[in-house]
């Protein structure tokens, strides 16, 4: 009996083991069957990604410039009301397609992303970006895209913007032989614009185009040597009725044109941002009396003078170099270039090609106090965003006249108090020659193009009160 019992129970224990590994295959195939879809869901989310970023790669980035968020609208300040042409494409938006040929030095897809302020810096914070210098006129479009004072109706406009990308074109053409080739586009957007209604409403007094290159790439004559320049600015129509923008003017015969500070790599969404960075440049250590960004230069005569700068910063136990060049180099790291002006009182801002440098605004963003050598480095360039004073926020070195001055001596001649004081004028400066990302519309401090926009109204506005204007019209 007993054996009999035992049996029973013995067979029992293997039918409950046999239902129970039935049902834990059922279950393990069930479970194999949920990880099958897992993997098929996220090897589908990945492919869909890859097509997305072969597609939208900056190199094919159709349009770059219209990706803005639906923040609600500042309101506007001042007087002003700013209506942009609709170009046809080709002098804007078509030329990005073909962005690997926009400068025969420099692949300028990655800067044209962002709507013109290039890739992202996380390590720096959300508001740092690997800005190209030459790059403005695609963050003024999209600044204005966005801006509170842009108007849809022309009839209530004070302002008329022009987005013709004529610095990116003007690049894309300098080995051009062909001098008709060379100006074509420019000189079809200035017959397009004379045909316009609202061209003829003023003459074009009320008309203006930004550029993010410097005046001479677009004042080419024949009393001065080739360097690919177009003709444009030198047109009558743009030279006697339109404002012009650029990065660096005429100091001589730019009448027309204003100075607008070059981009750099800072780009903040709200006032907390900038209020933080300002504090964090106000309380920062400076170890360097003063430091040189920059490469050597040969050929030019202008170029002595930055060859005897760089030589003296070598000298001085004082001062602190970042030698820039071809090929790799920590000049091409924004983090690089900031720490070096972030750590030194003094920035030495020596003319190189031209008279303006972009490390000018690199520098004063930092909180270093700017050194000039020559009056059209700055003082002849920005009126509407440096104080007329220059003492008060820099320091200027003739070496030009007087080749046997020691920049050390004259800087540490410099009491501390008026240093602290020139300090703290560059920082107050630092939101009026700062690009606020373009998204935002409520970013609490007015930046490069709410001072641009104030100025040239201002202008406009005098214009067409003239007495001559009035009697045309």
């Amino acid at each position: 009996m007993w054996r009999k019992n035992h049996l029973k129970s013995i067979r029992k224990e293997k039918d409950e083991e046999y239902a129970l590994g039935k049902k834990l295959v059922v279950t393990s195939l069930k479970d194999i069957q949920l990880h099958l879809k897992v993997i098929v869901l996220f090897t589908t989310s990945f492919m869909i990604w890859f097509l997305f970023l072969l597609v939208f790669s900056p190199k094919r980035v159709s349009n770059p410039i219209r990706v803005f968020l639906s923040t609600p609208p500042a309101e506007c300040k001042d007087n002003i009301s700013v209506y942009i042409y609709n170009l046809p494409s080709k002098y804007n938006f078509d030329l990005l397609r073909d962005c690997t040929s926009l400068n025969i030095y420099t692949d300028m897809c990655p800067h044209v992303t962002n709507n013109g302020l290039g890739s992202p810096l996380p390590q720096m914070g959300s508001s740092w970006f690997t800005t190209h210098q030459l790059i403005a006129e695609l963050i003024i479009h999209a600044r204005i895209q966005n801006h509170p004072c842009l108007t849809e109706d022309a009839h209530k406009s004070t302002l008329f913007y022009v987005p013709f990308y004529g610095g990116l074109h003007a690049s894309s053409k300098f080995r051009e032989p062909n001098y008709t080739t060379r100006d074509a586009l420019a000189v079809e957007l200035v017959e397009y614009i004379q045909e316009q209604k609202w061209w003829k409403r003023n003459s074009g007094k009320d008309h203006f185009m930004a550029f993010g290159r410097t005046a001479w790439d677009f004042m080419r004559n024949d009393e001065v040597a080739d360097f690919g320049a177009n003709k444009l600015l030198n047109m009558s129509p743009v030279k006697n009725n339109m404002s012009v923008l650029v990065v660096e003017r005429h100091p001589w015969e730019g009448h027309n044109q204003y100075g607008i500070p070059y981009p750099s790599y800072f780009h903040p969404s709200t006032s907390s941002e900038m209020v933080e960075w300002q504090n964090n440049m106000s309380y920062i250590d400076r170890i360097h009396l003063f430091s040189f960004v920059g490469a050597p230069r040969t050929g030019k005569k202008k170029v002595v003078t930055r060859d005897k700068v760089i030589k003296q910063c070598e000298e001085s136990s004082k001062c602190l170099i970042l030698k820039c060049g071809h090929g790799p180099s920590k000049c091409h790291n924004p983090r690089e270039v900031v720490k070096v002006m972030m750590t030194s009182n003094f920035c030495l801002q020596v003319l190189g090609d031209s008279y303006t440098r972009r490390s000018t605004f690199d520098s004063m963003l930092a909180g270093c106090i700017p050194v000039f050598f020559s009056n059209h480095t700055a003082y002849s360039q920005y009126k509407w965003f440096l104080p007329s004073d220059p003492t008060t926020y820099s320091v200027y070195i003739d070496l030009e006249r007087n080749h046997s001055i020691r920049i050390e001596e004259e800087l540490l001649k410099i009491p501390m108090d008026e240093v602290e004081r020139k300090r703290r004028t560059v920082i107050e400066l630092i939101p009026t020659f700062t690009y606020a990302h373009p998204n935002s519309t409520s970013y609490g401090f007015e930046d490069v193009v709410d001072v641009a926009l104030k100025a040239l109204s201002d202008h406009v506005t005098s214009l067409l009160r003239s007495p001559t204007l009035l009697d045309l019209a």
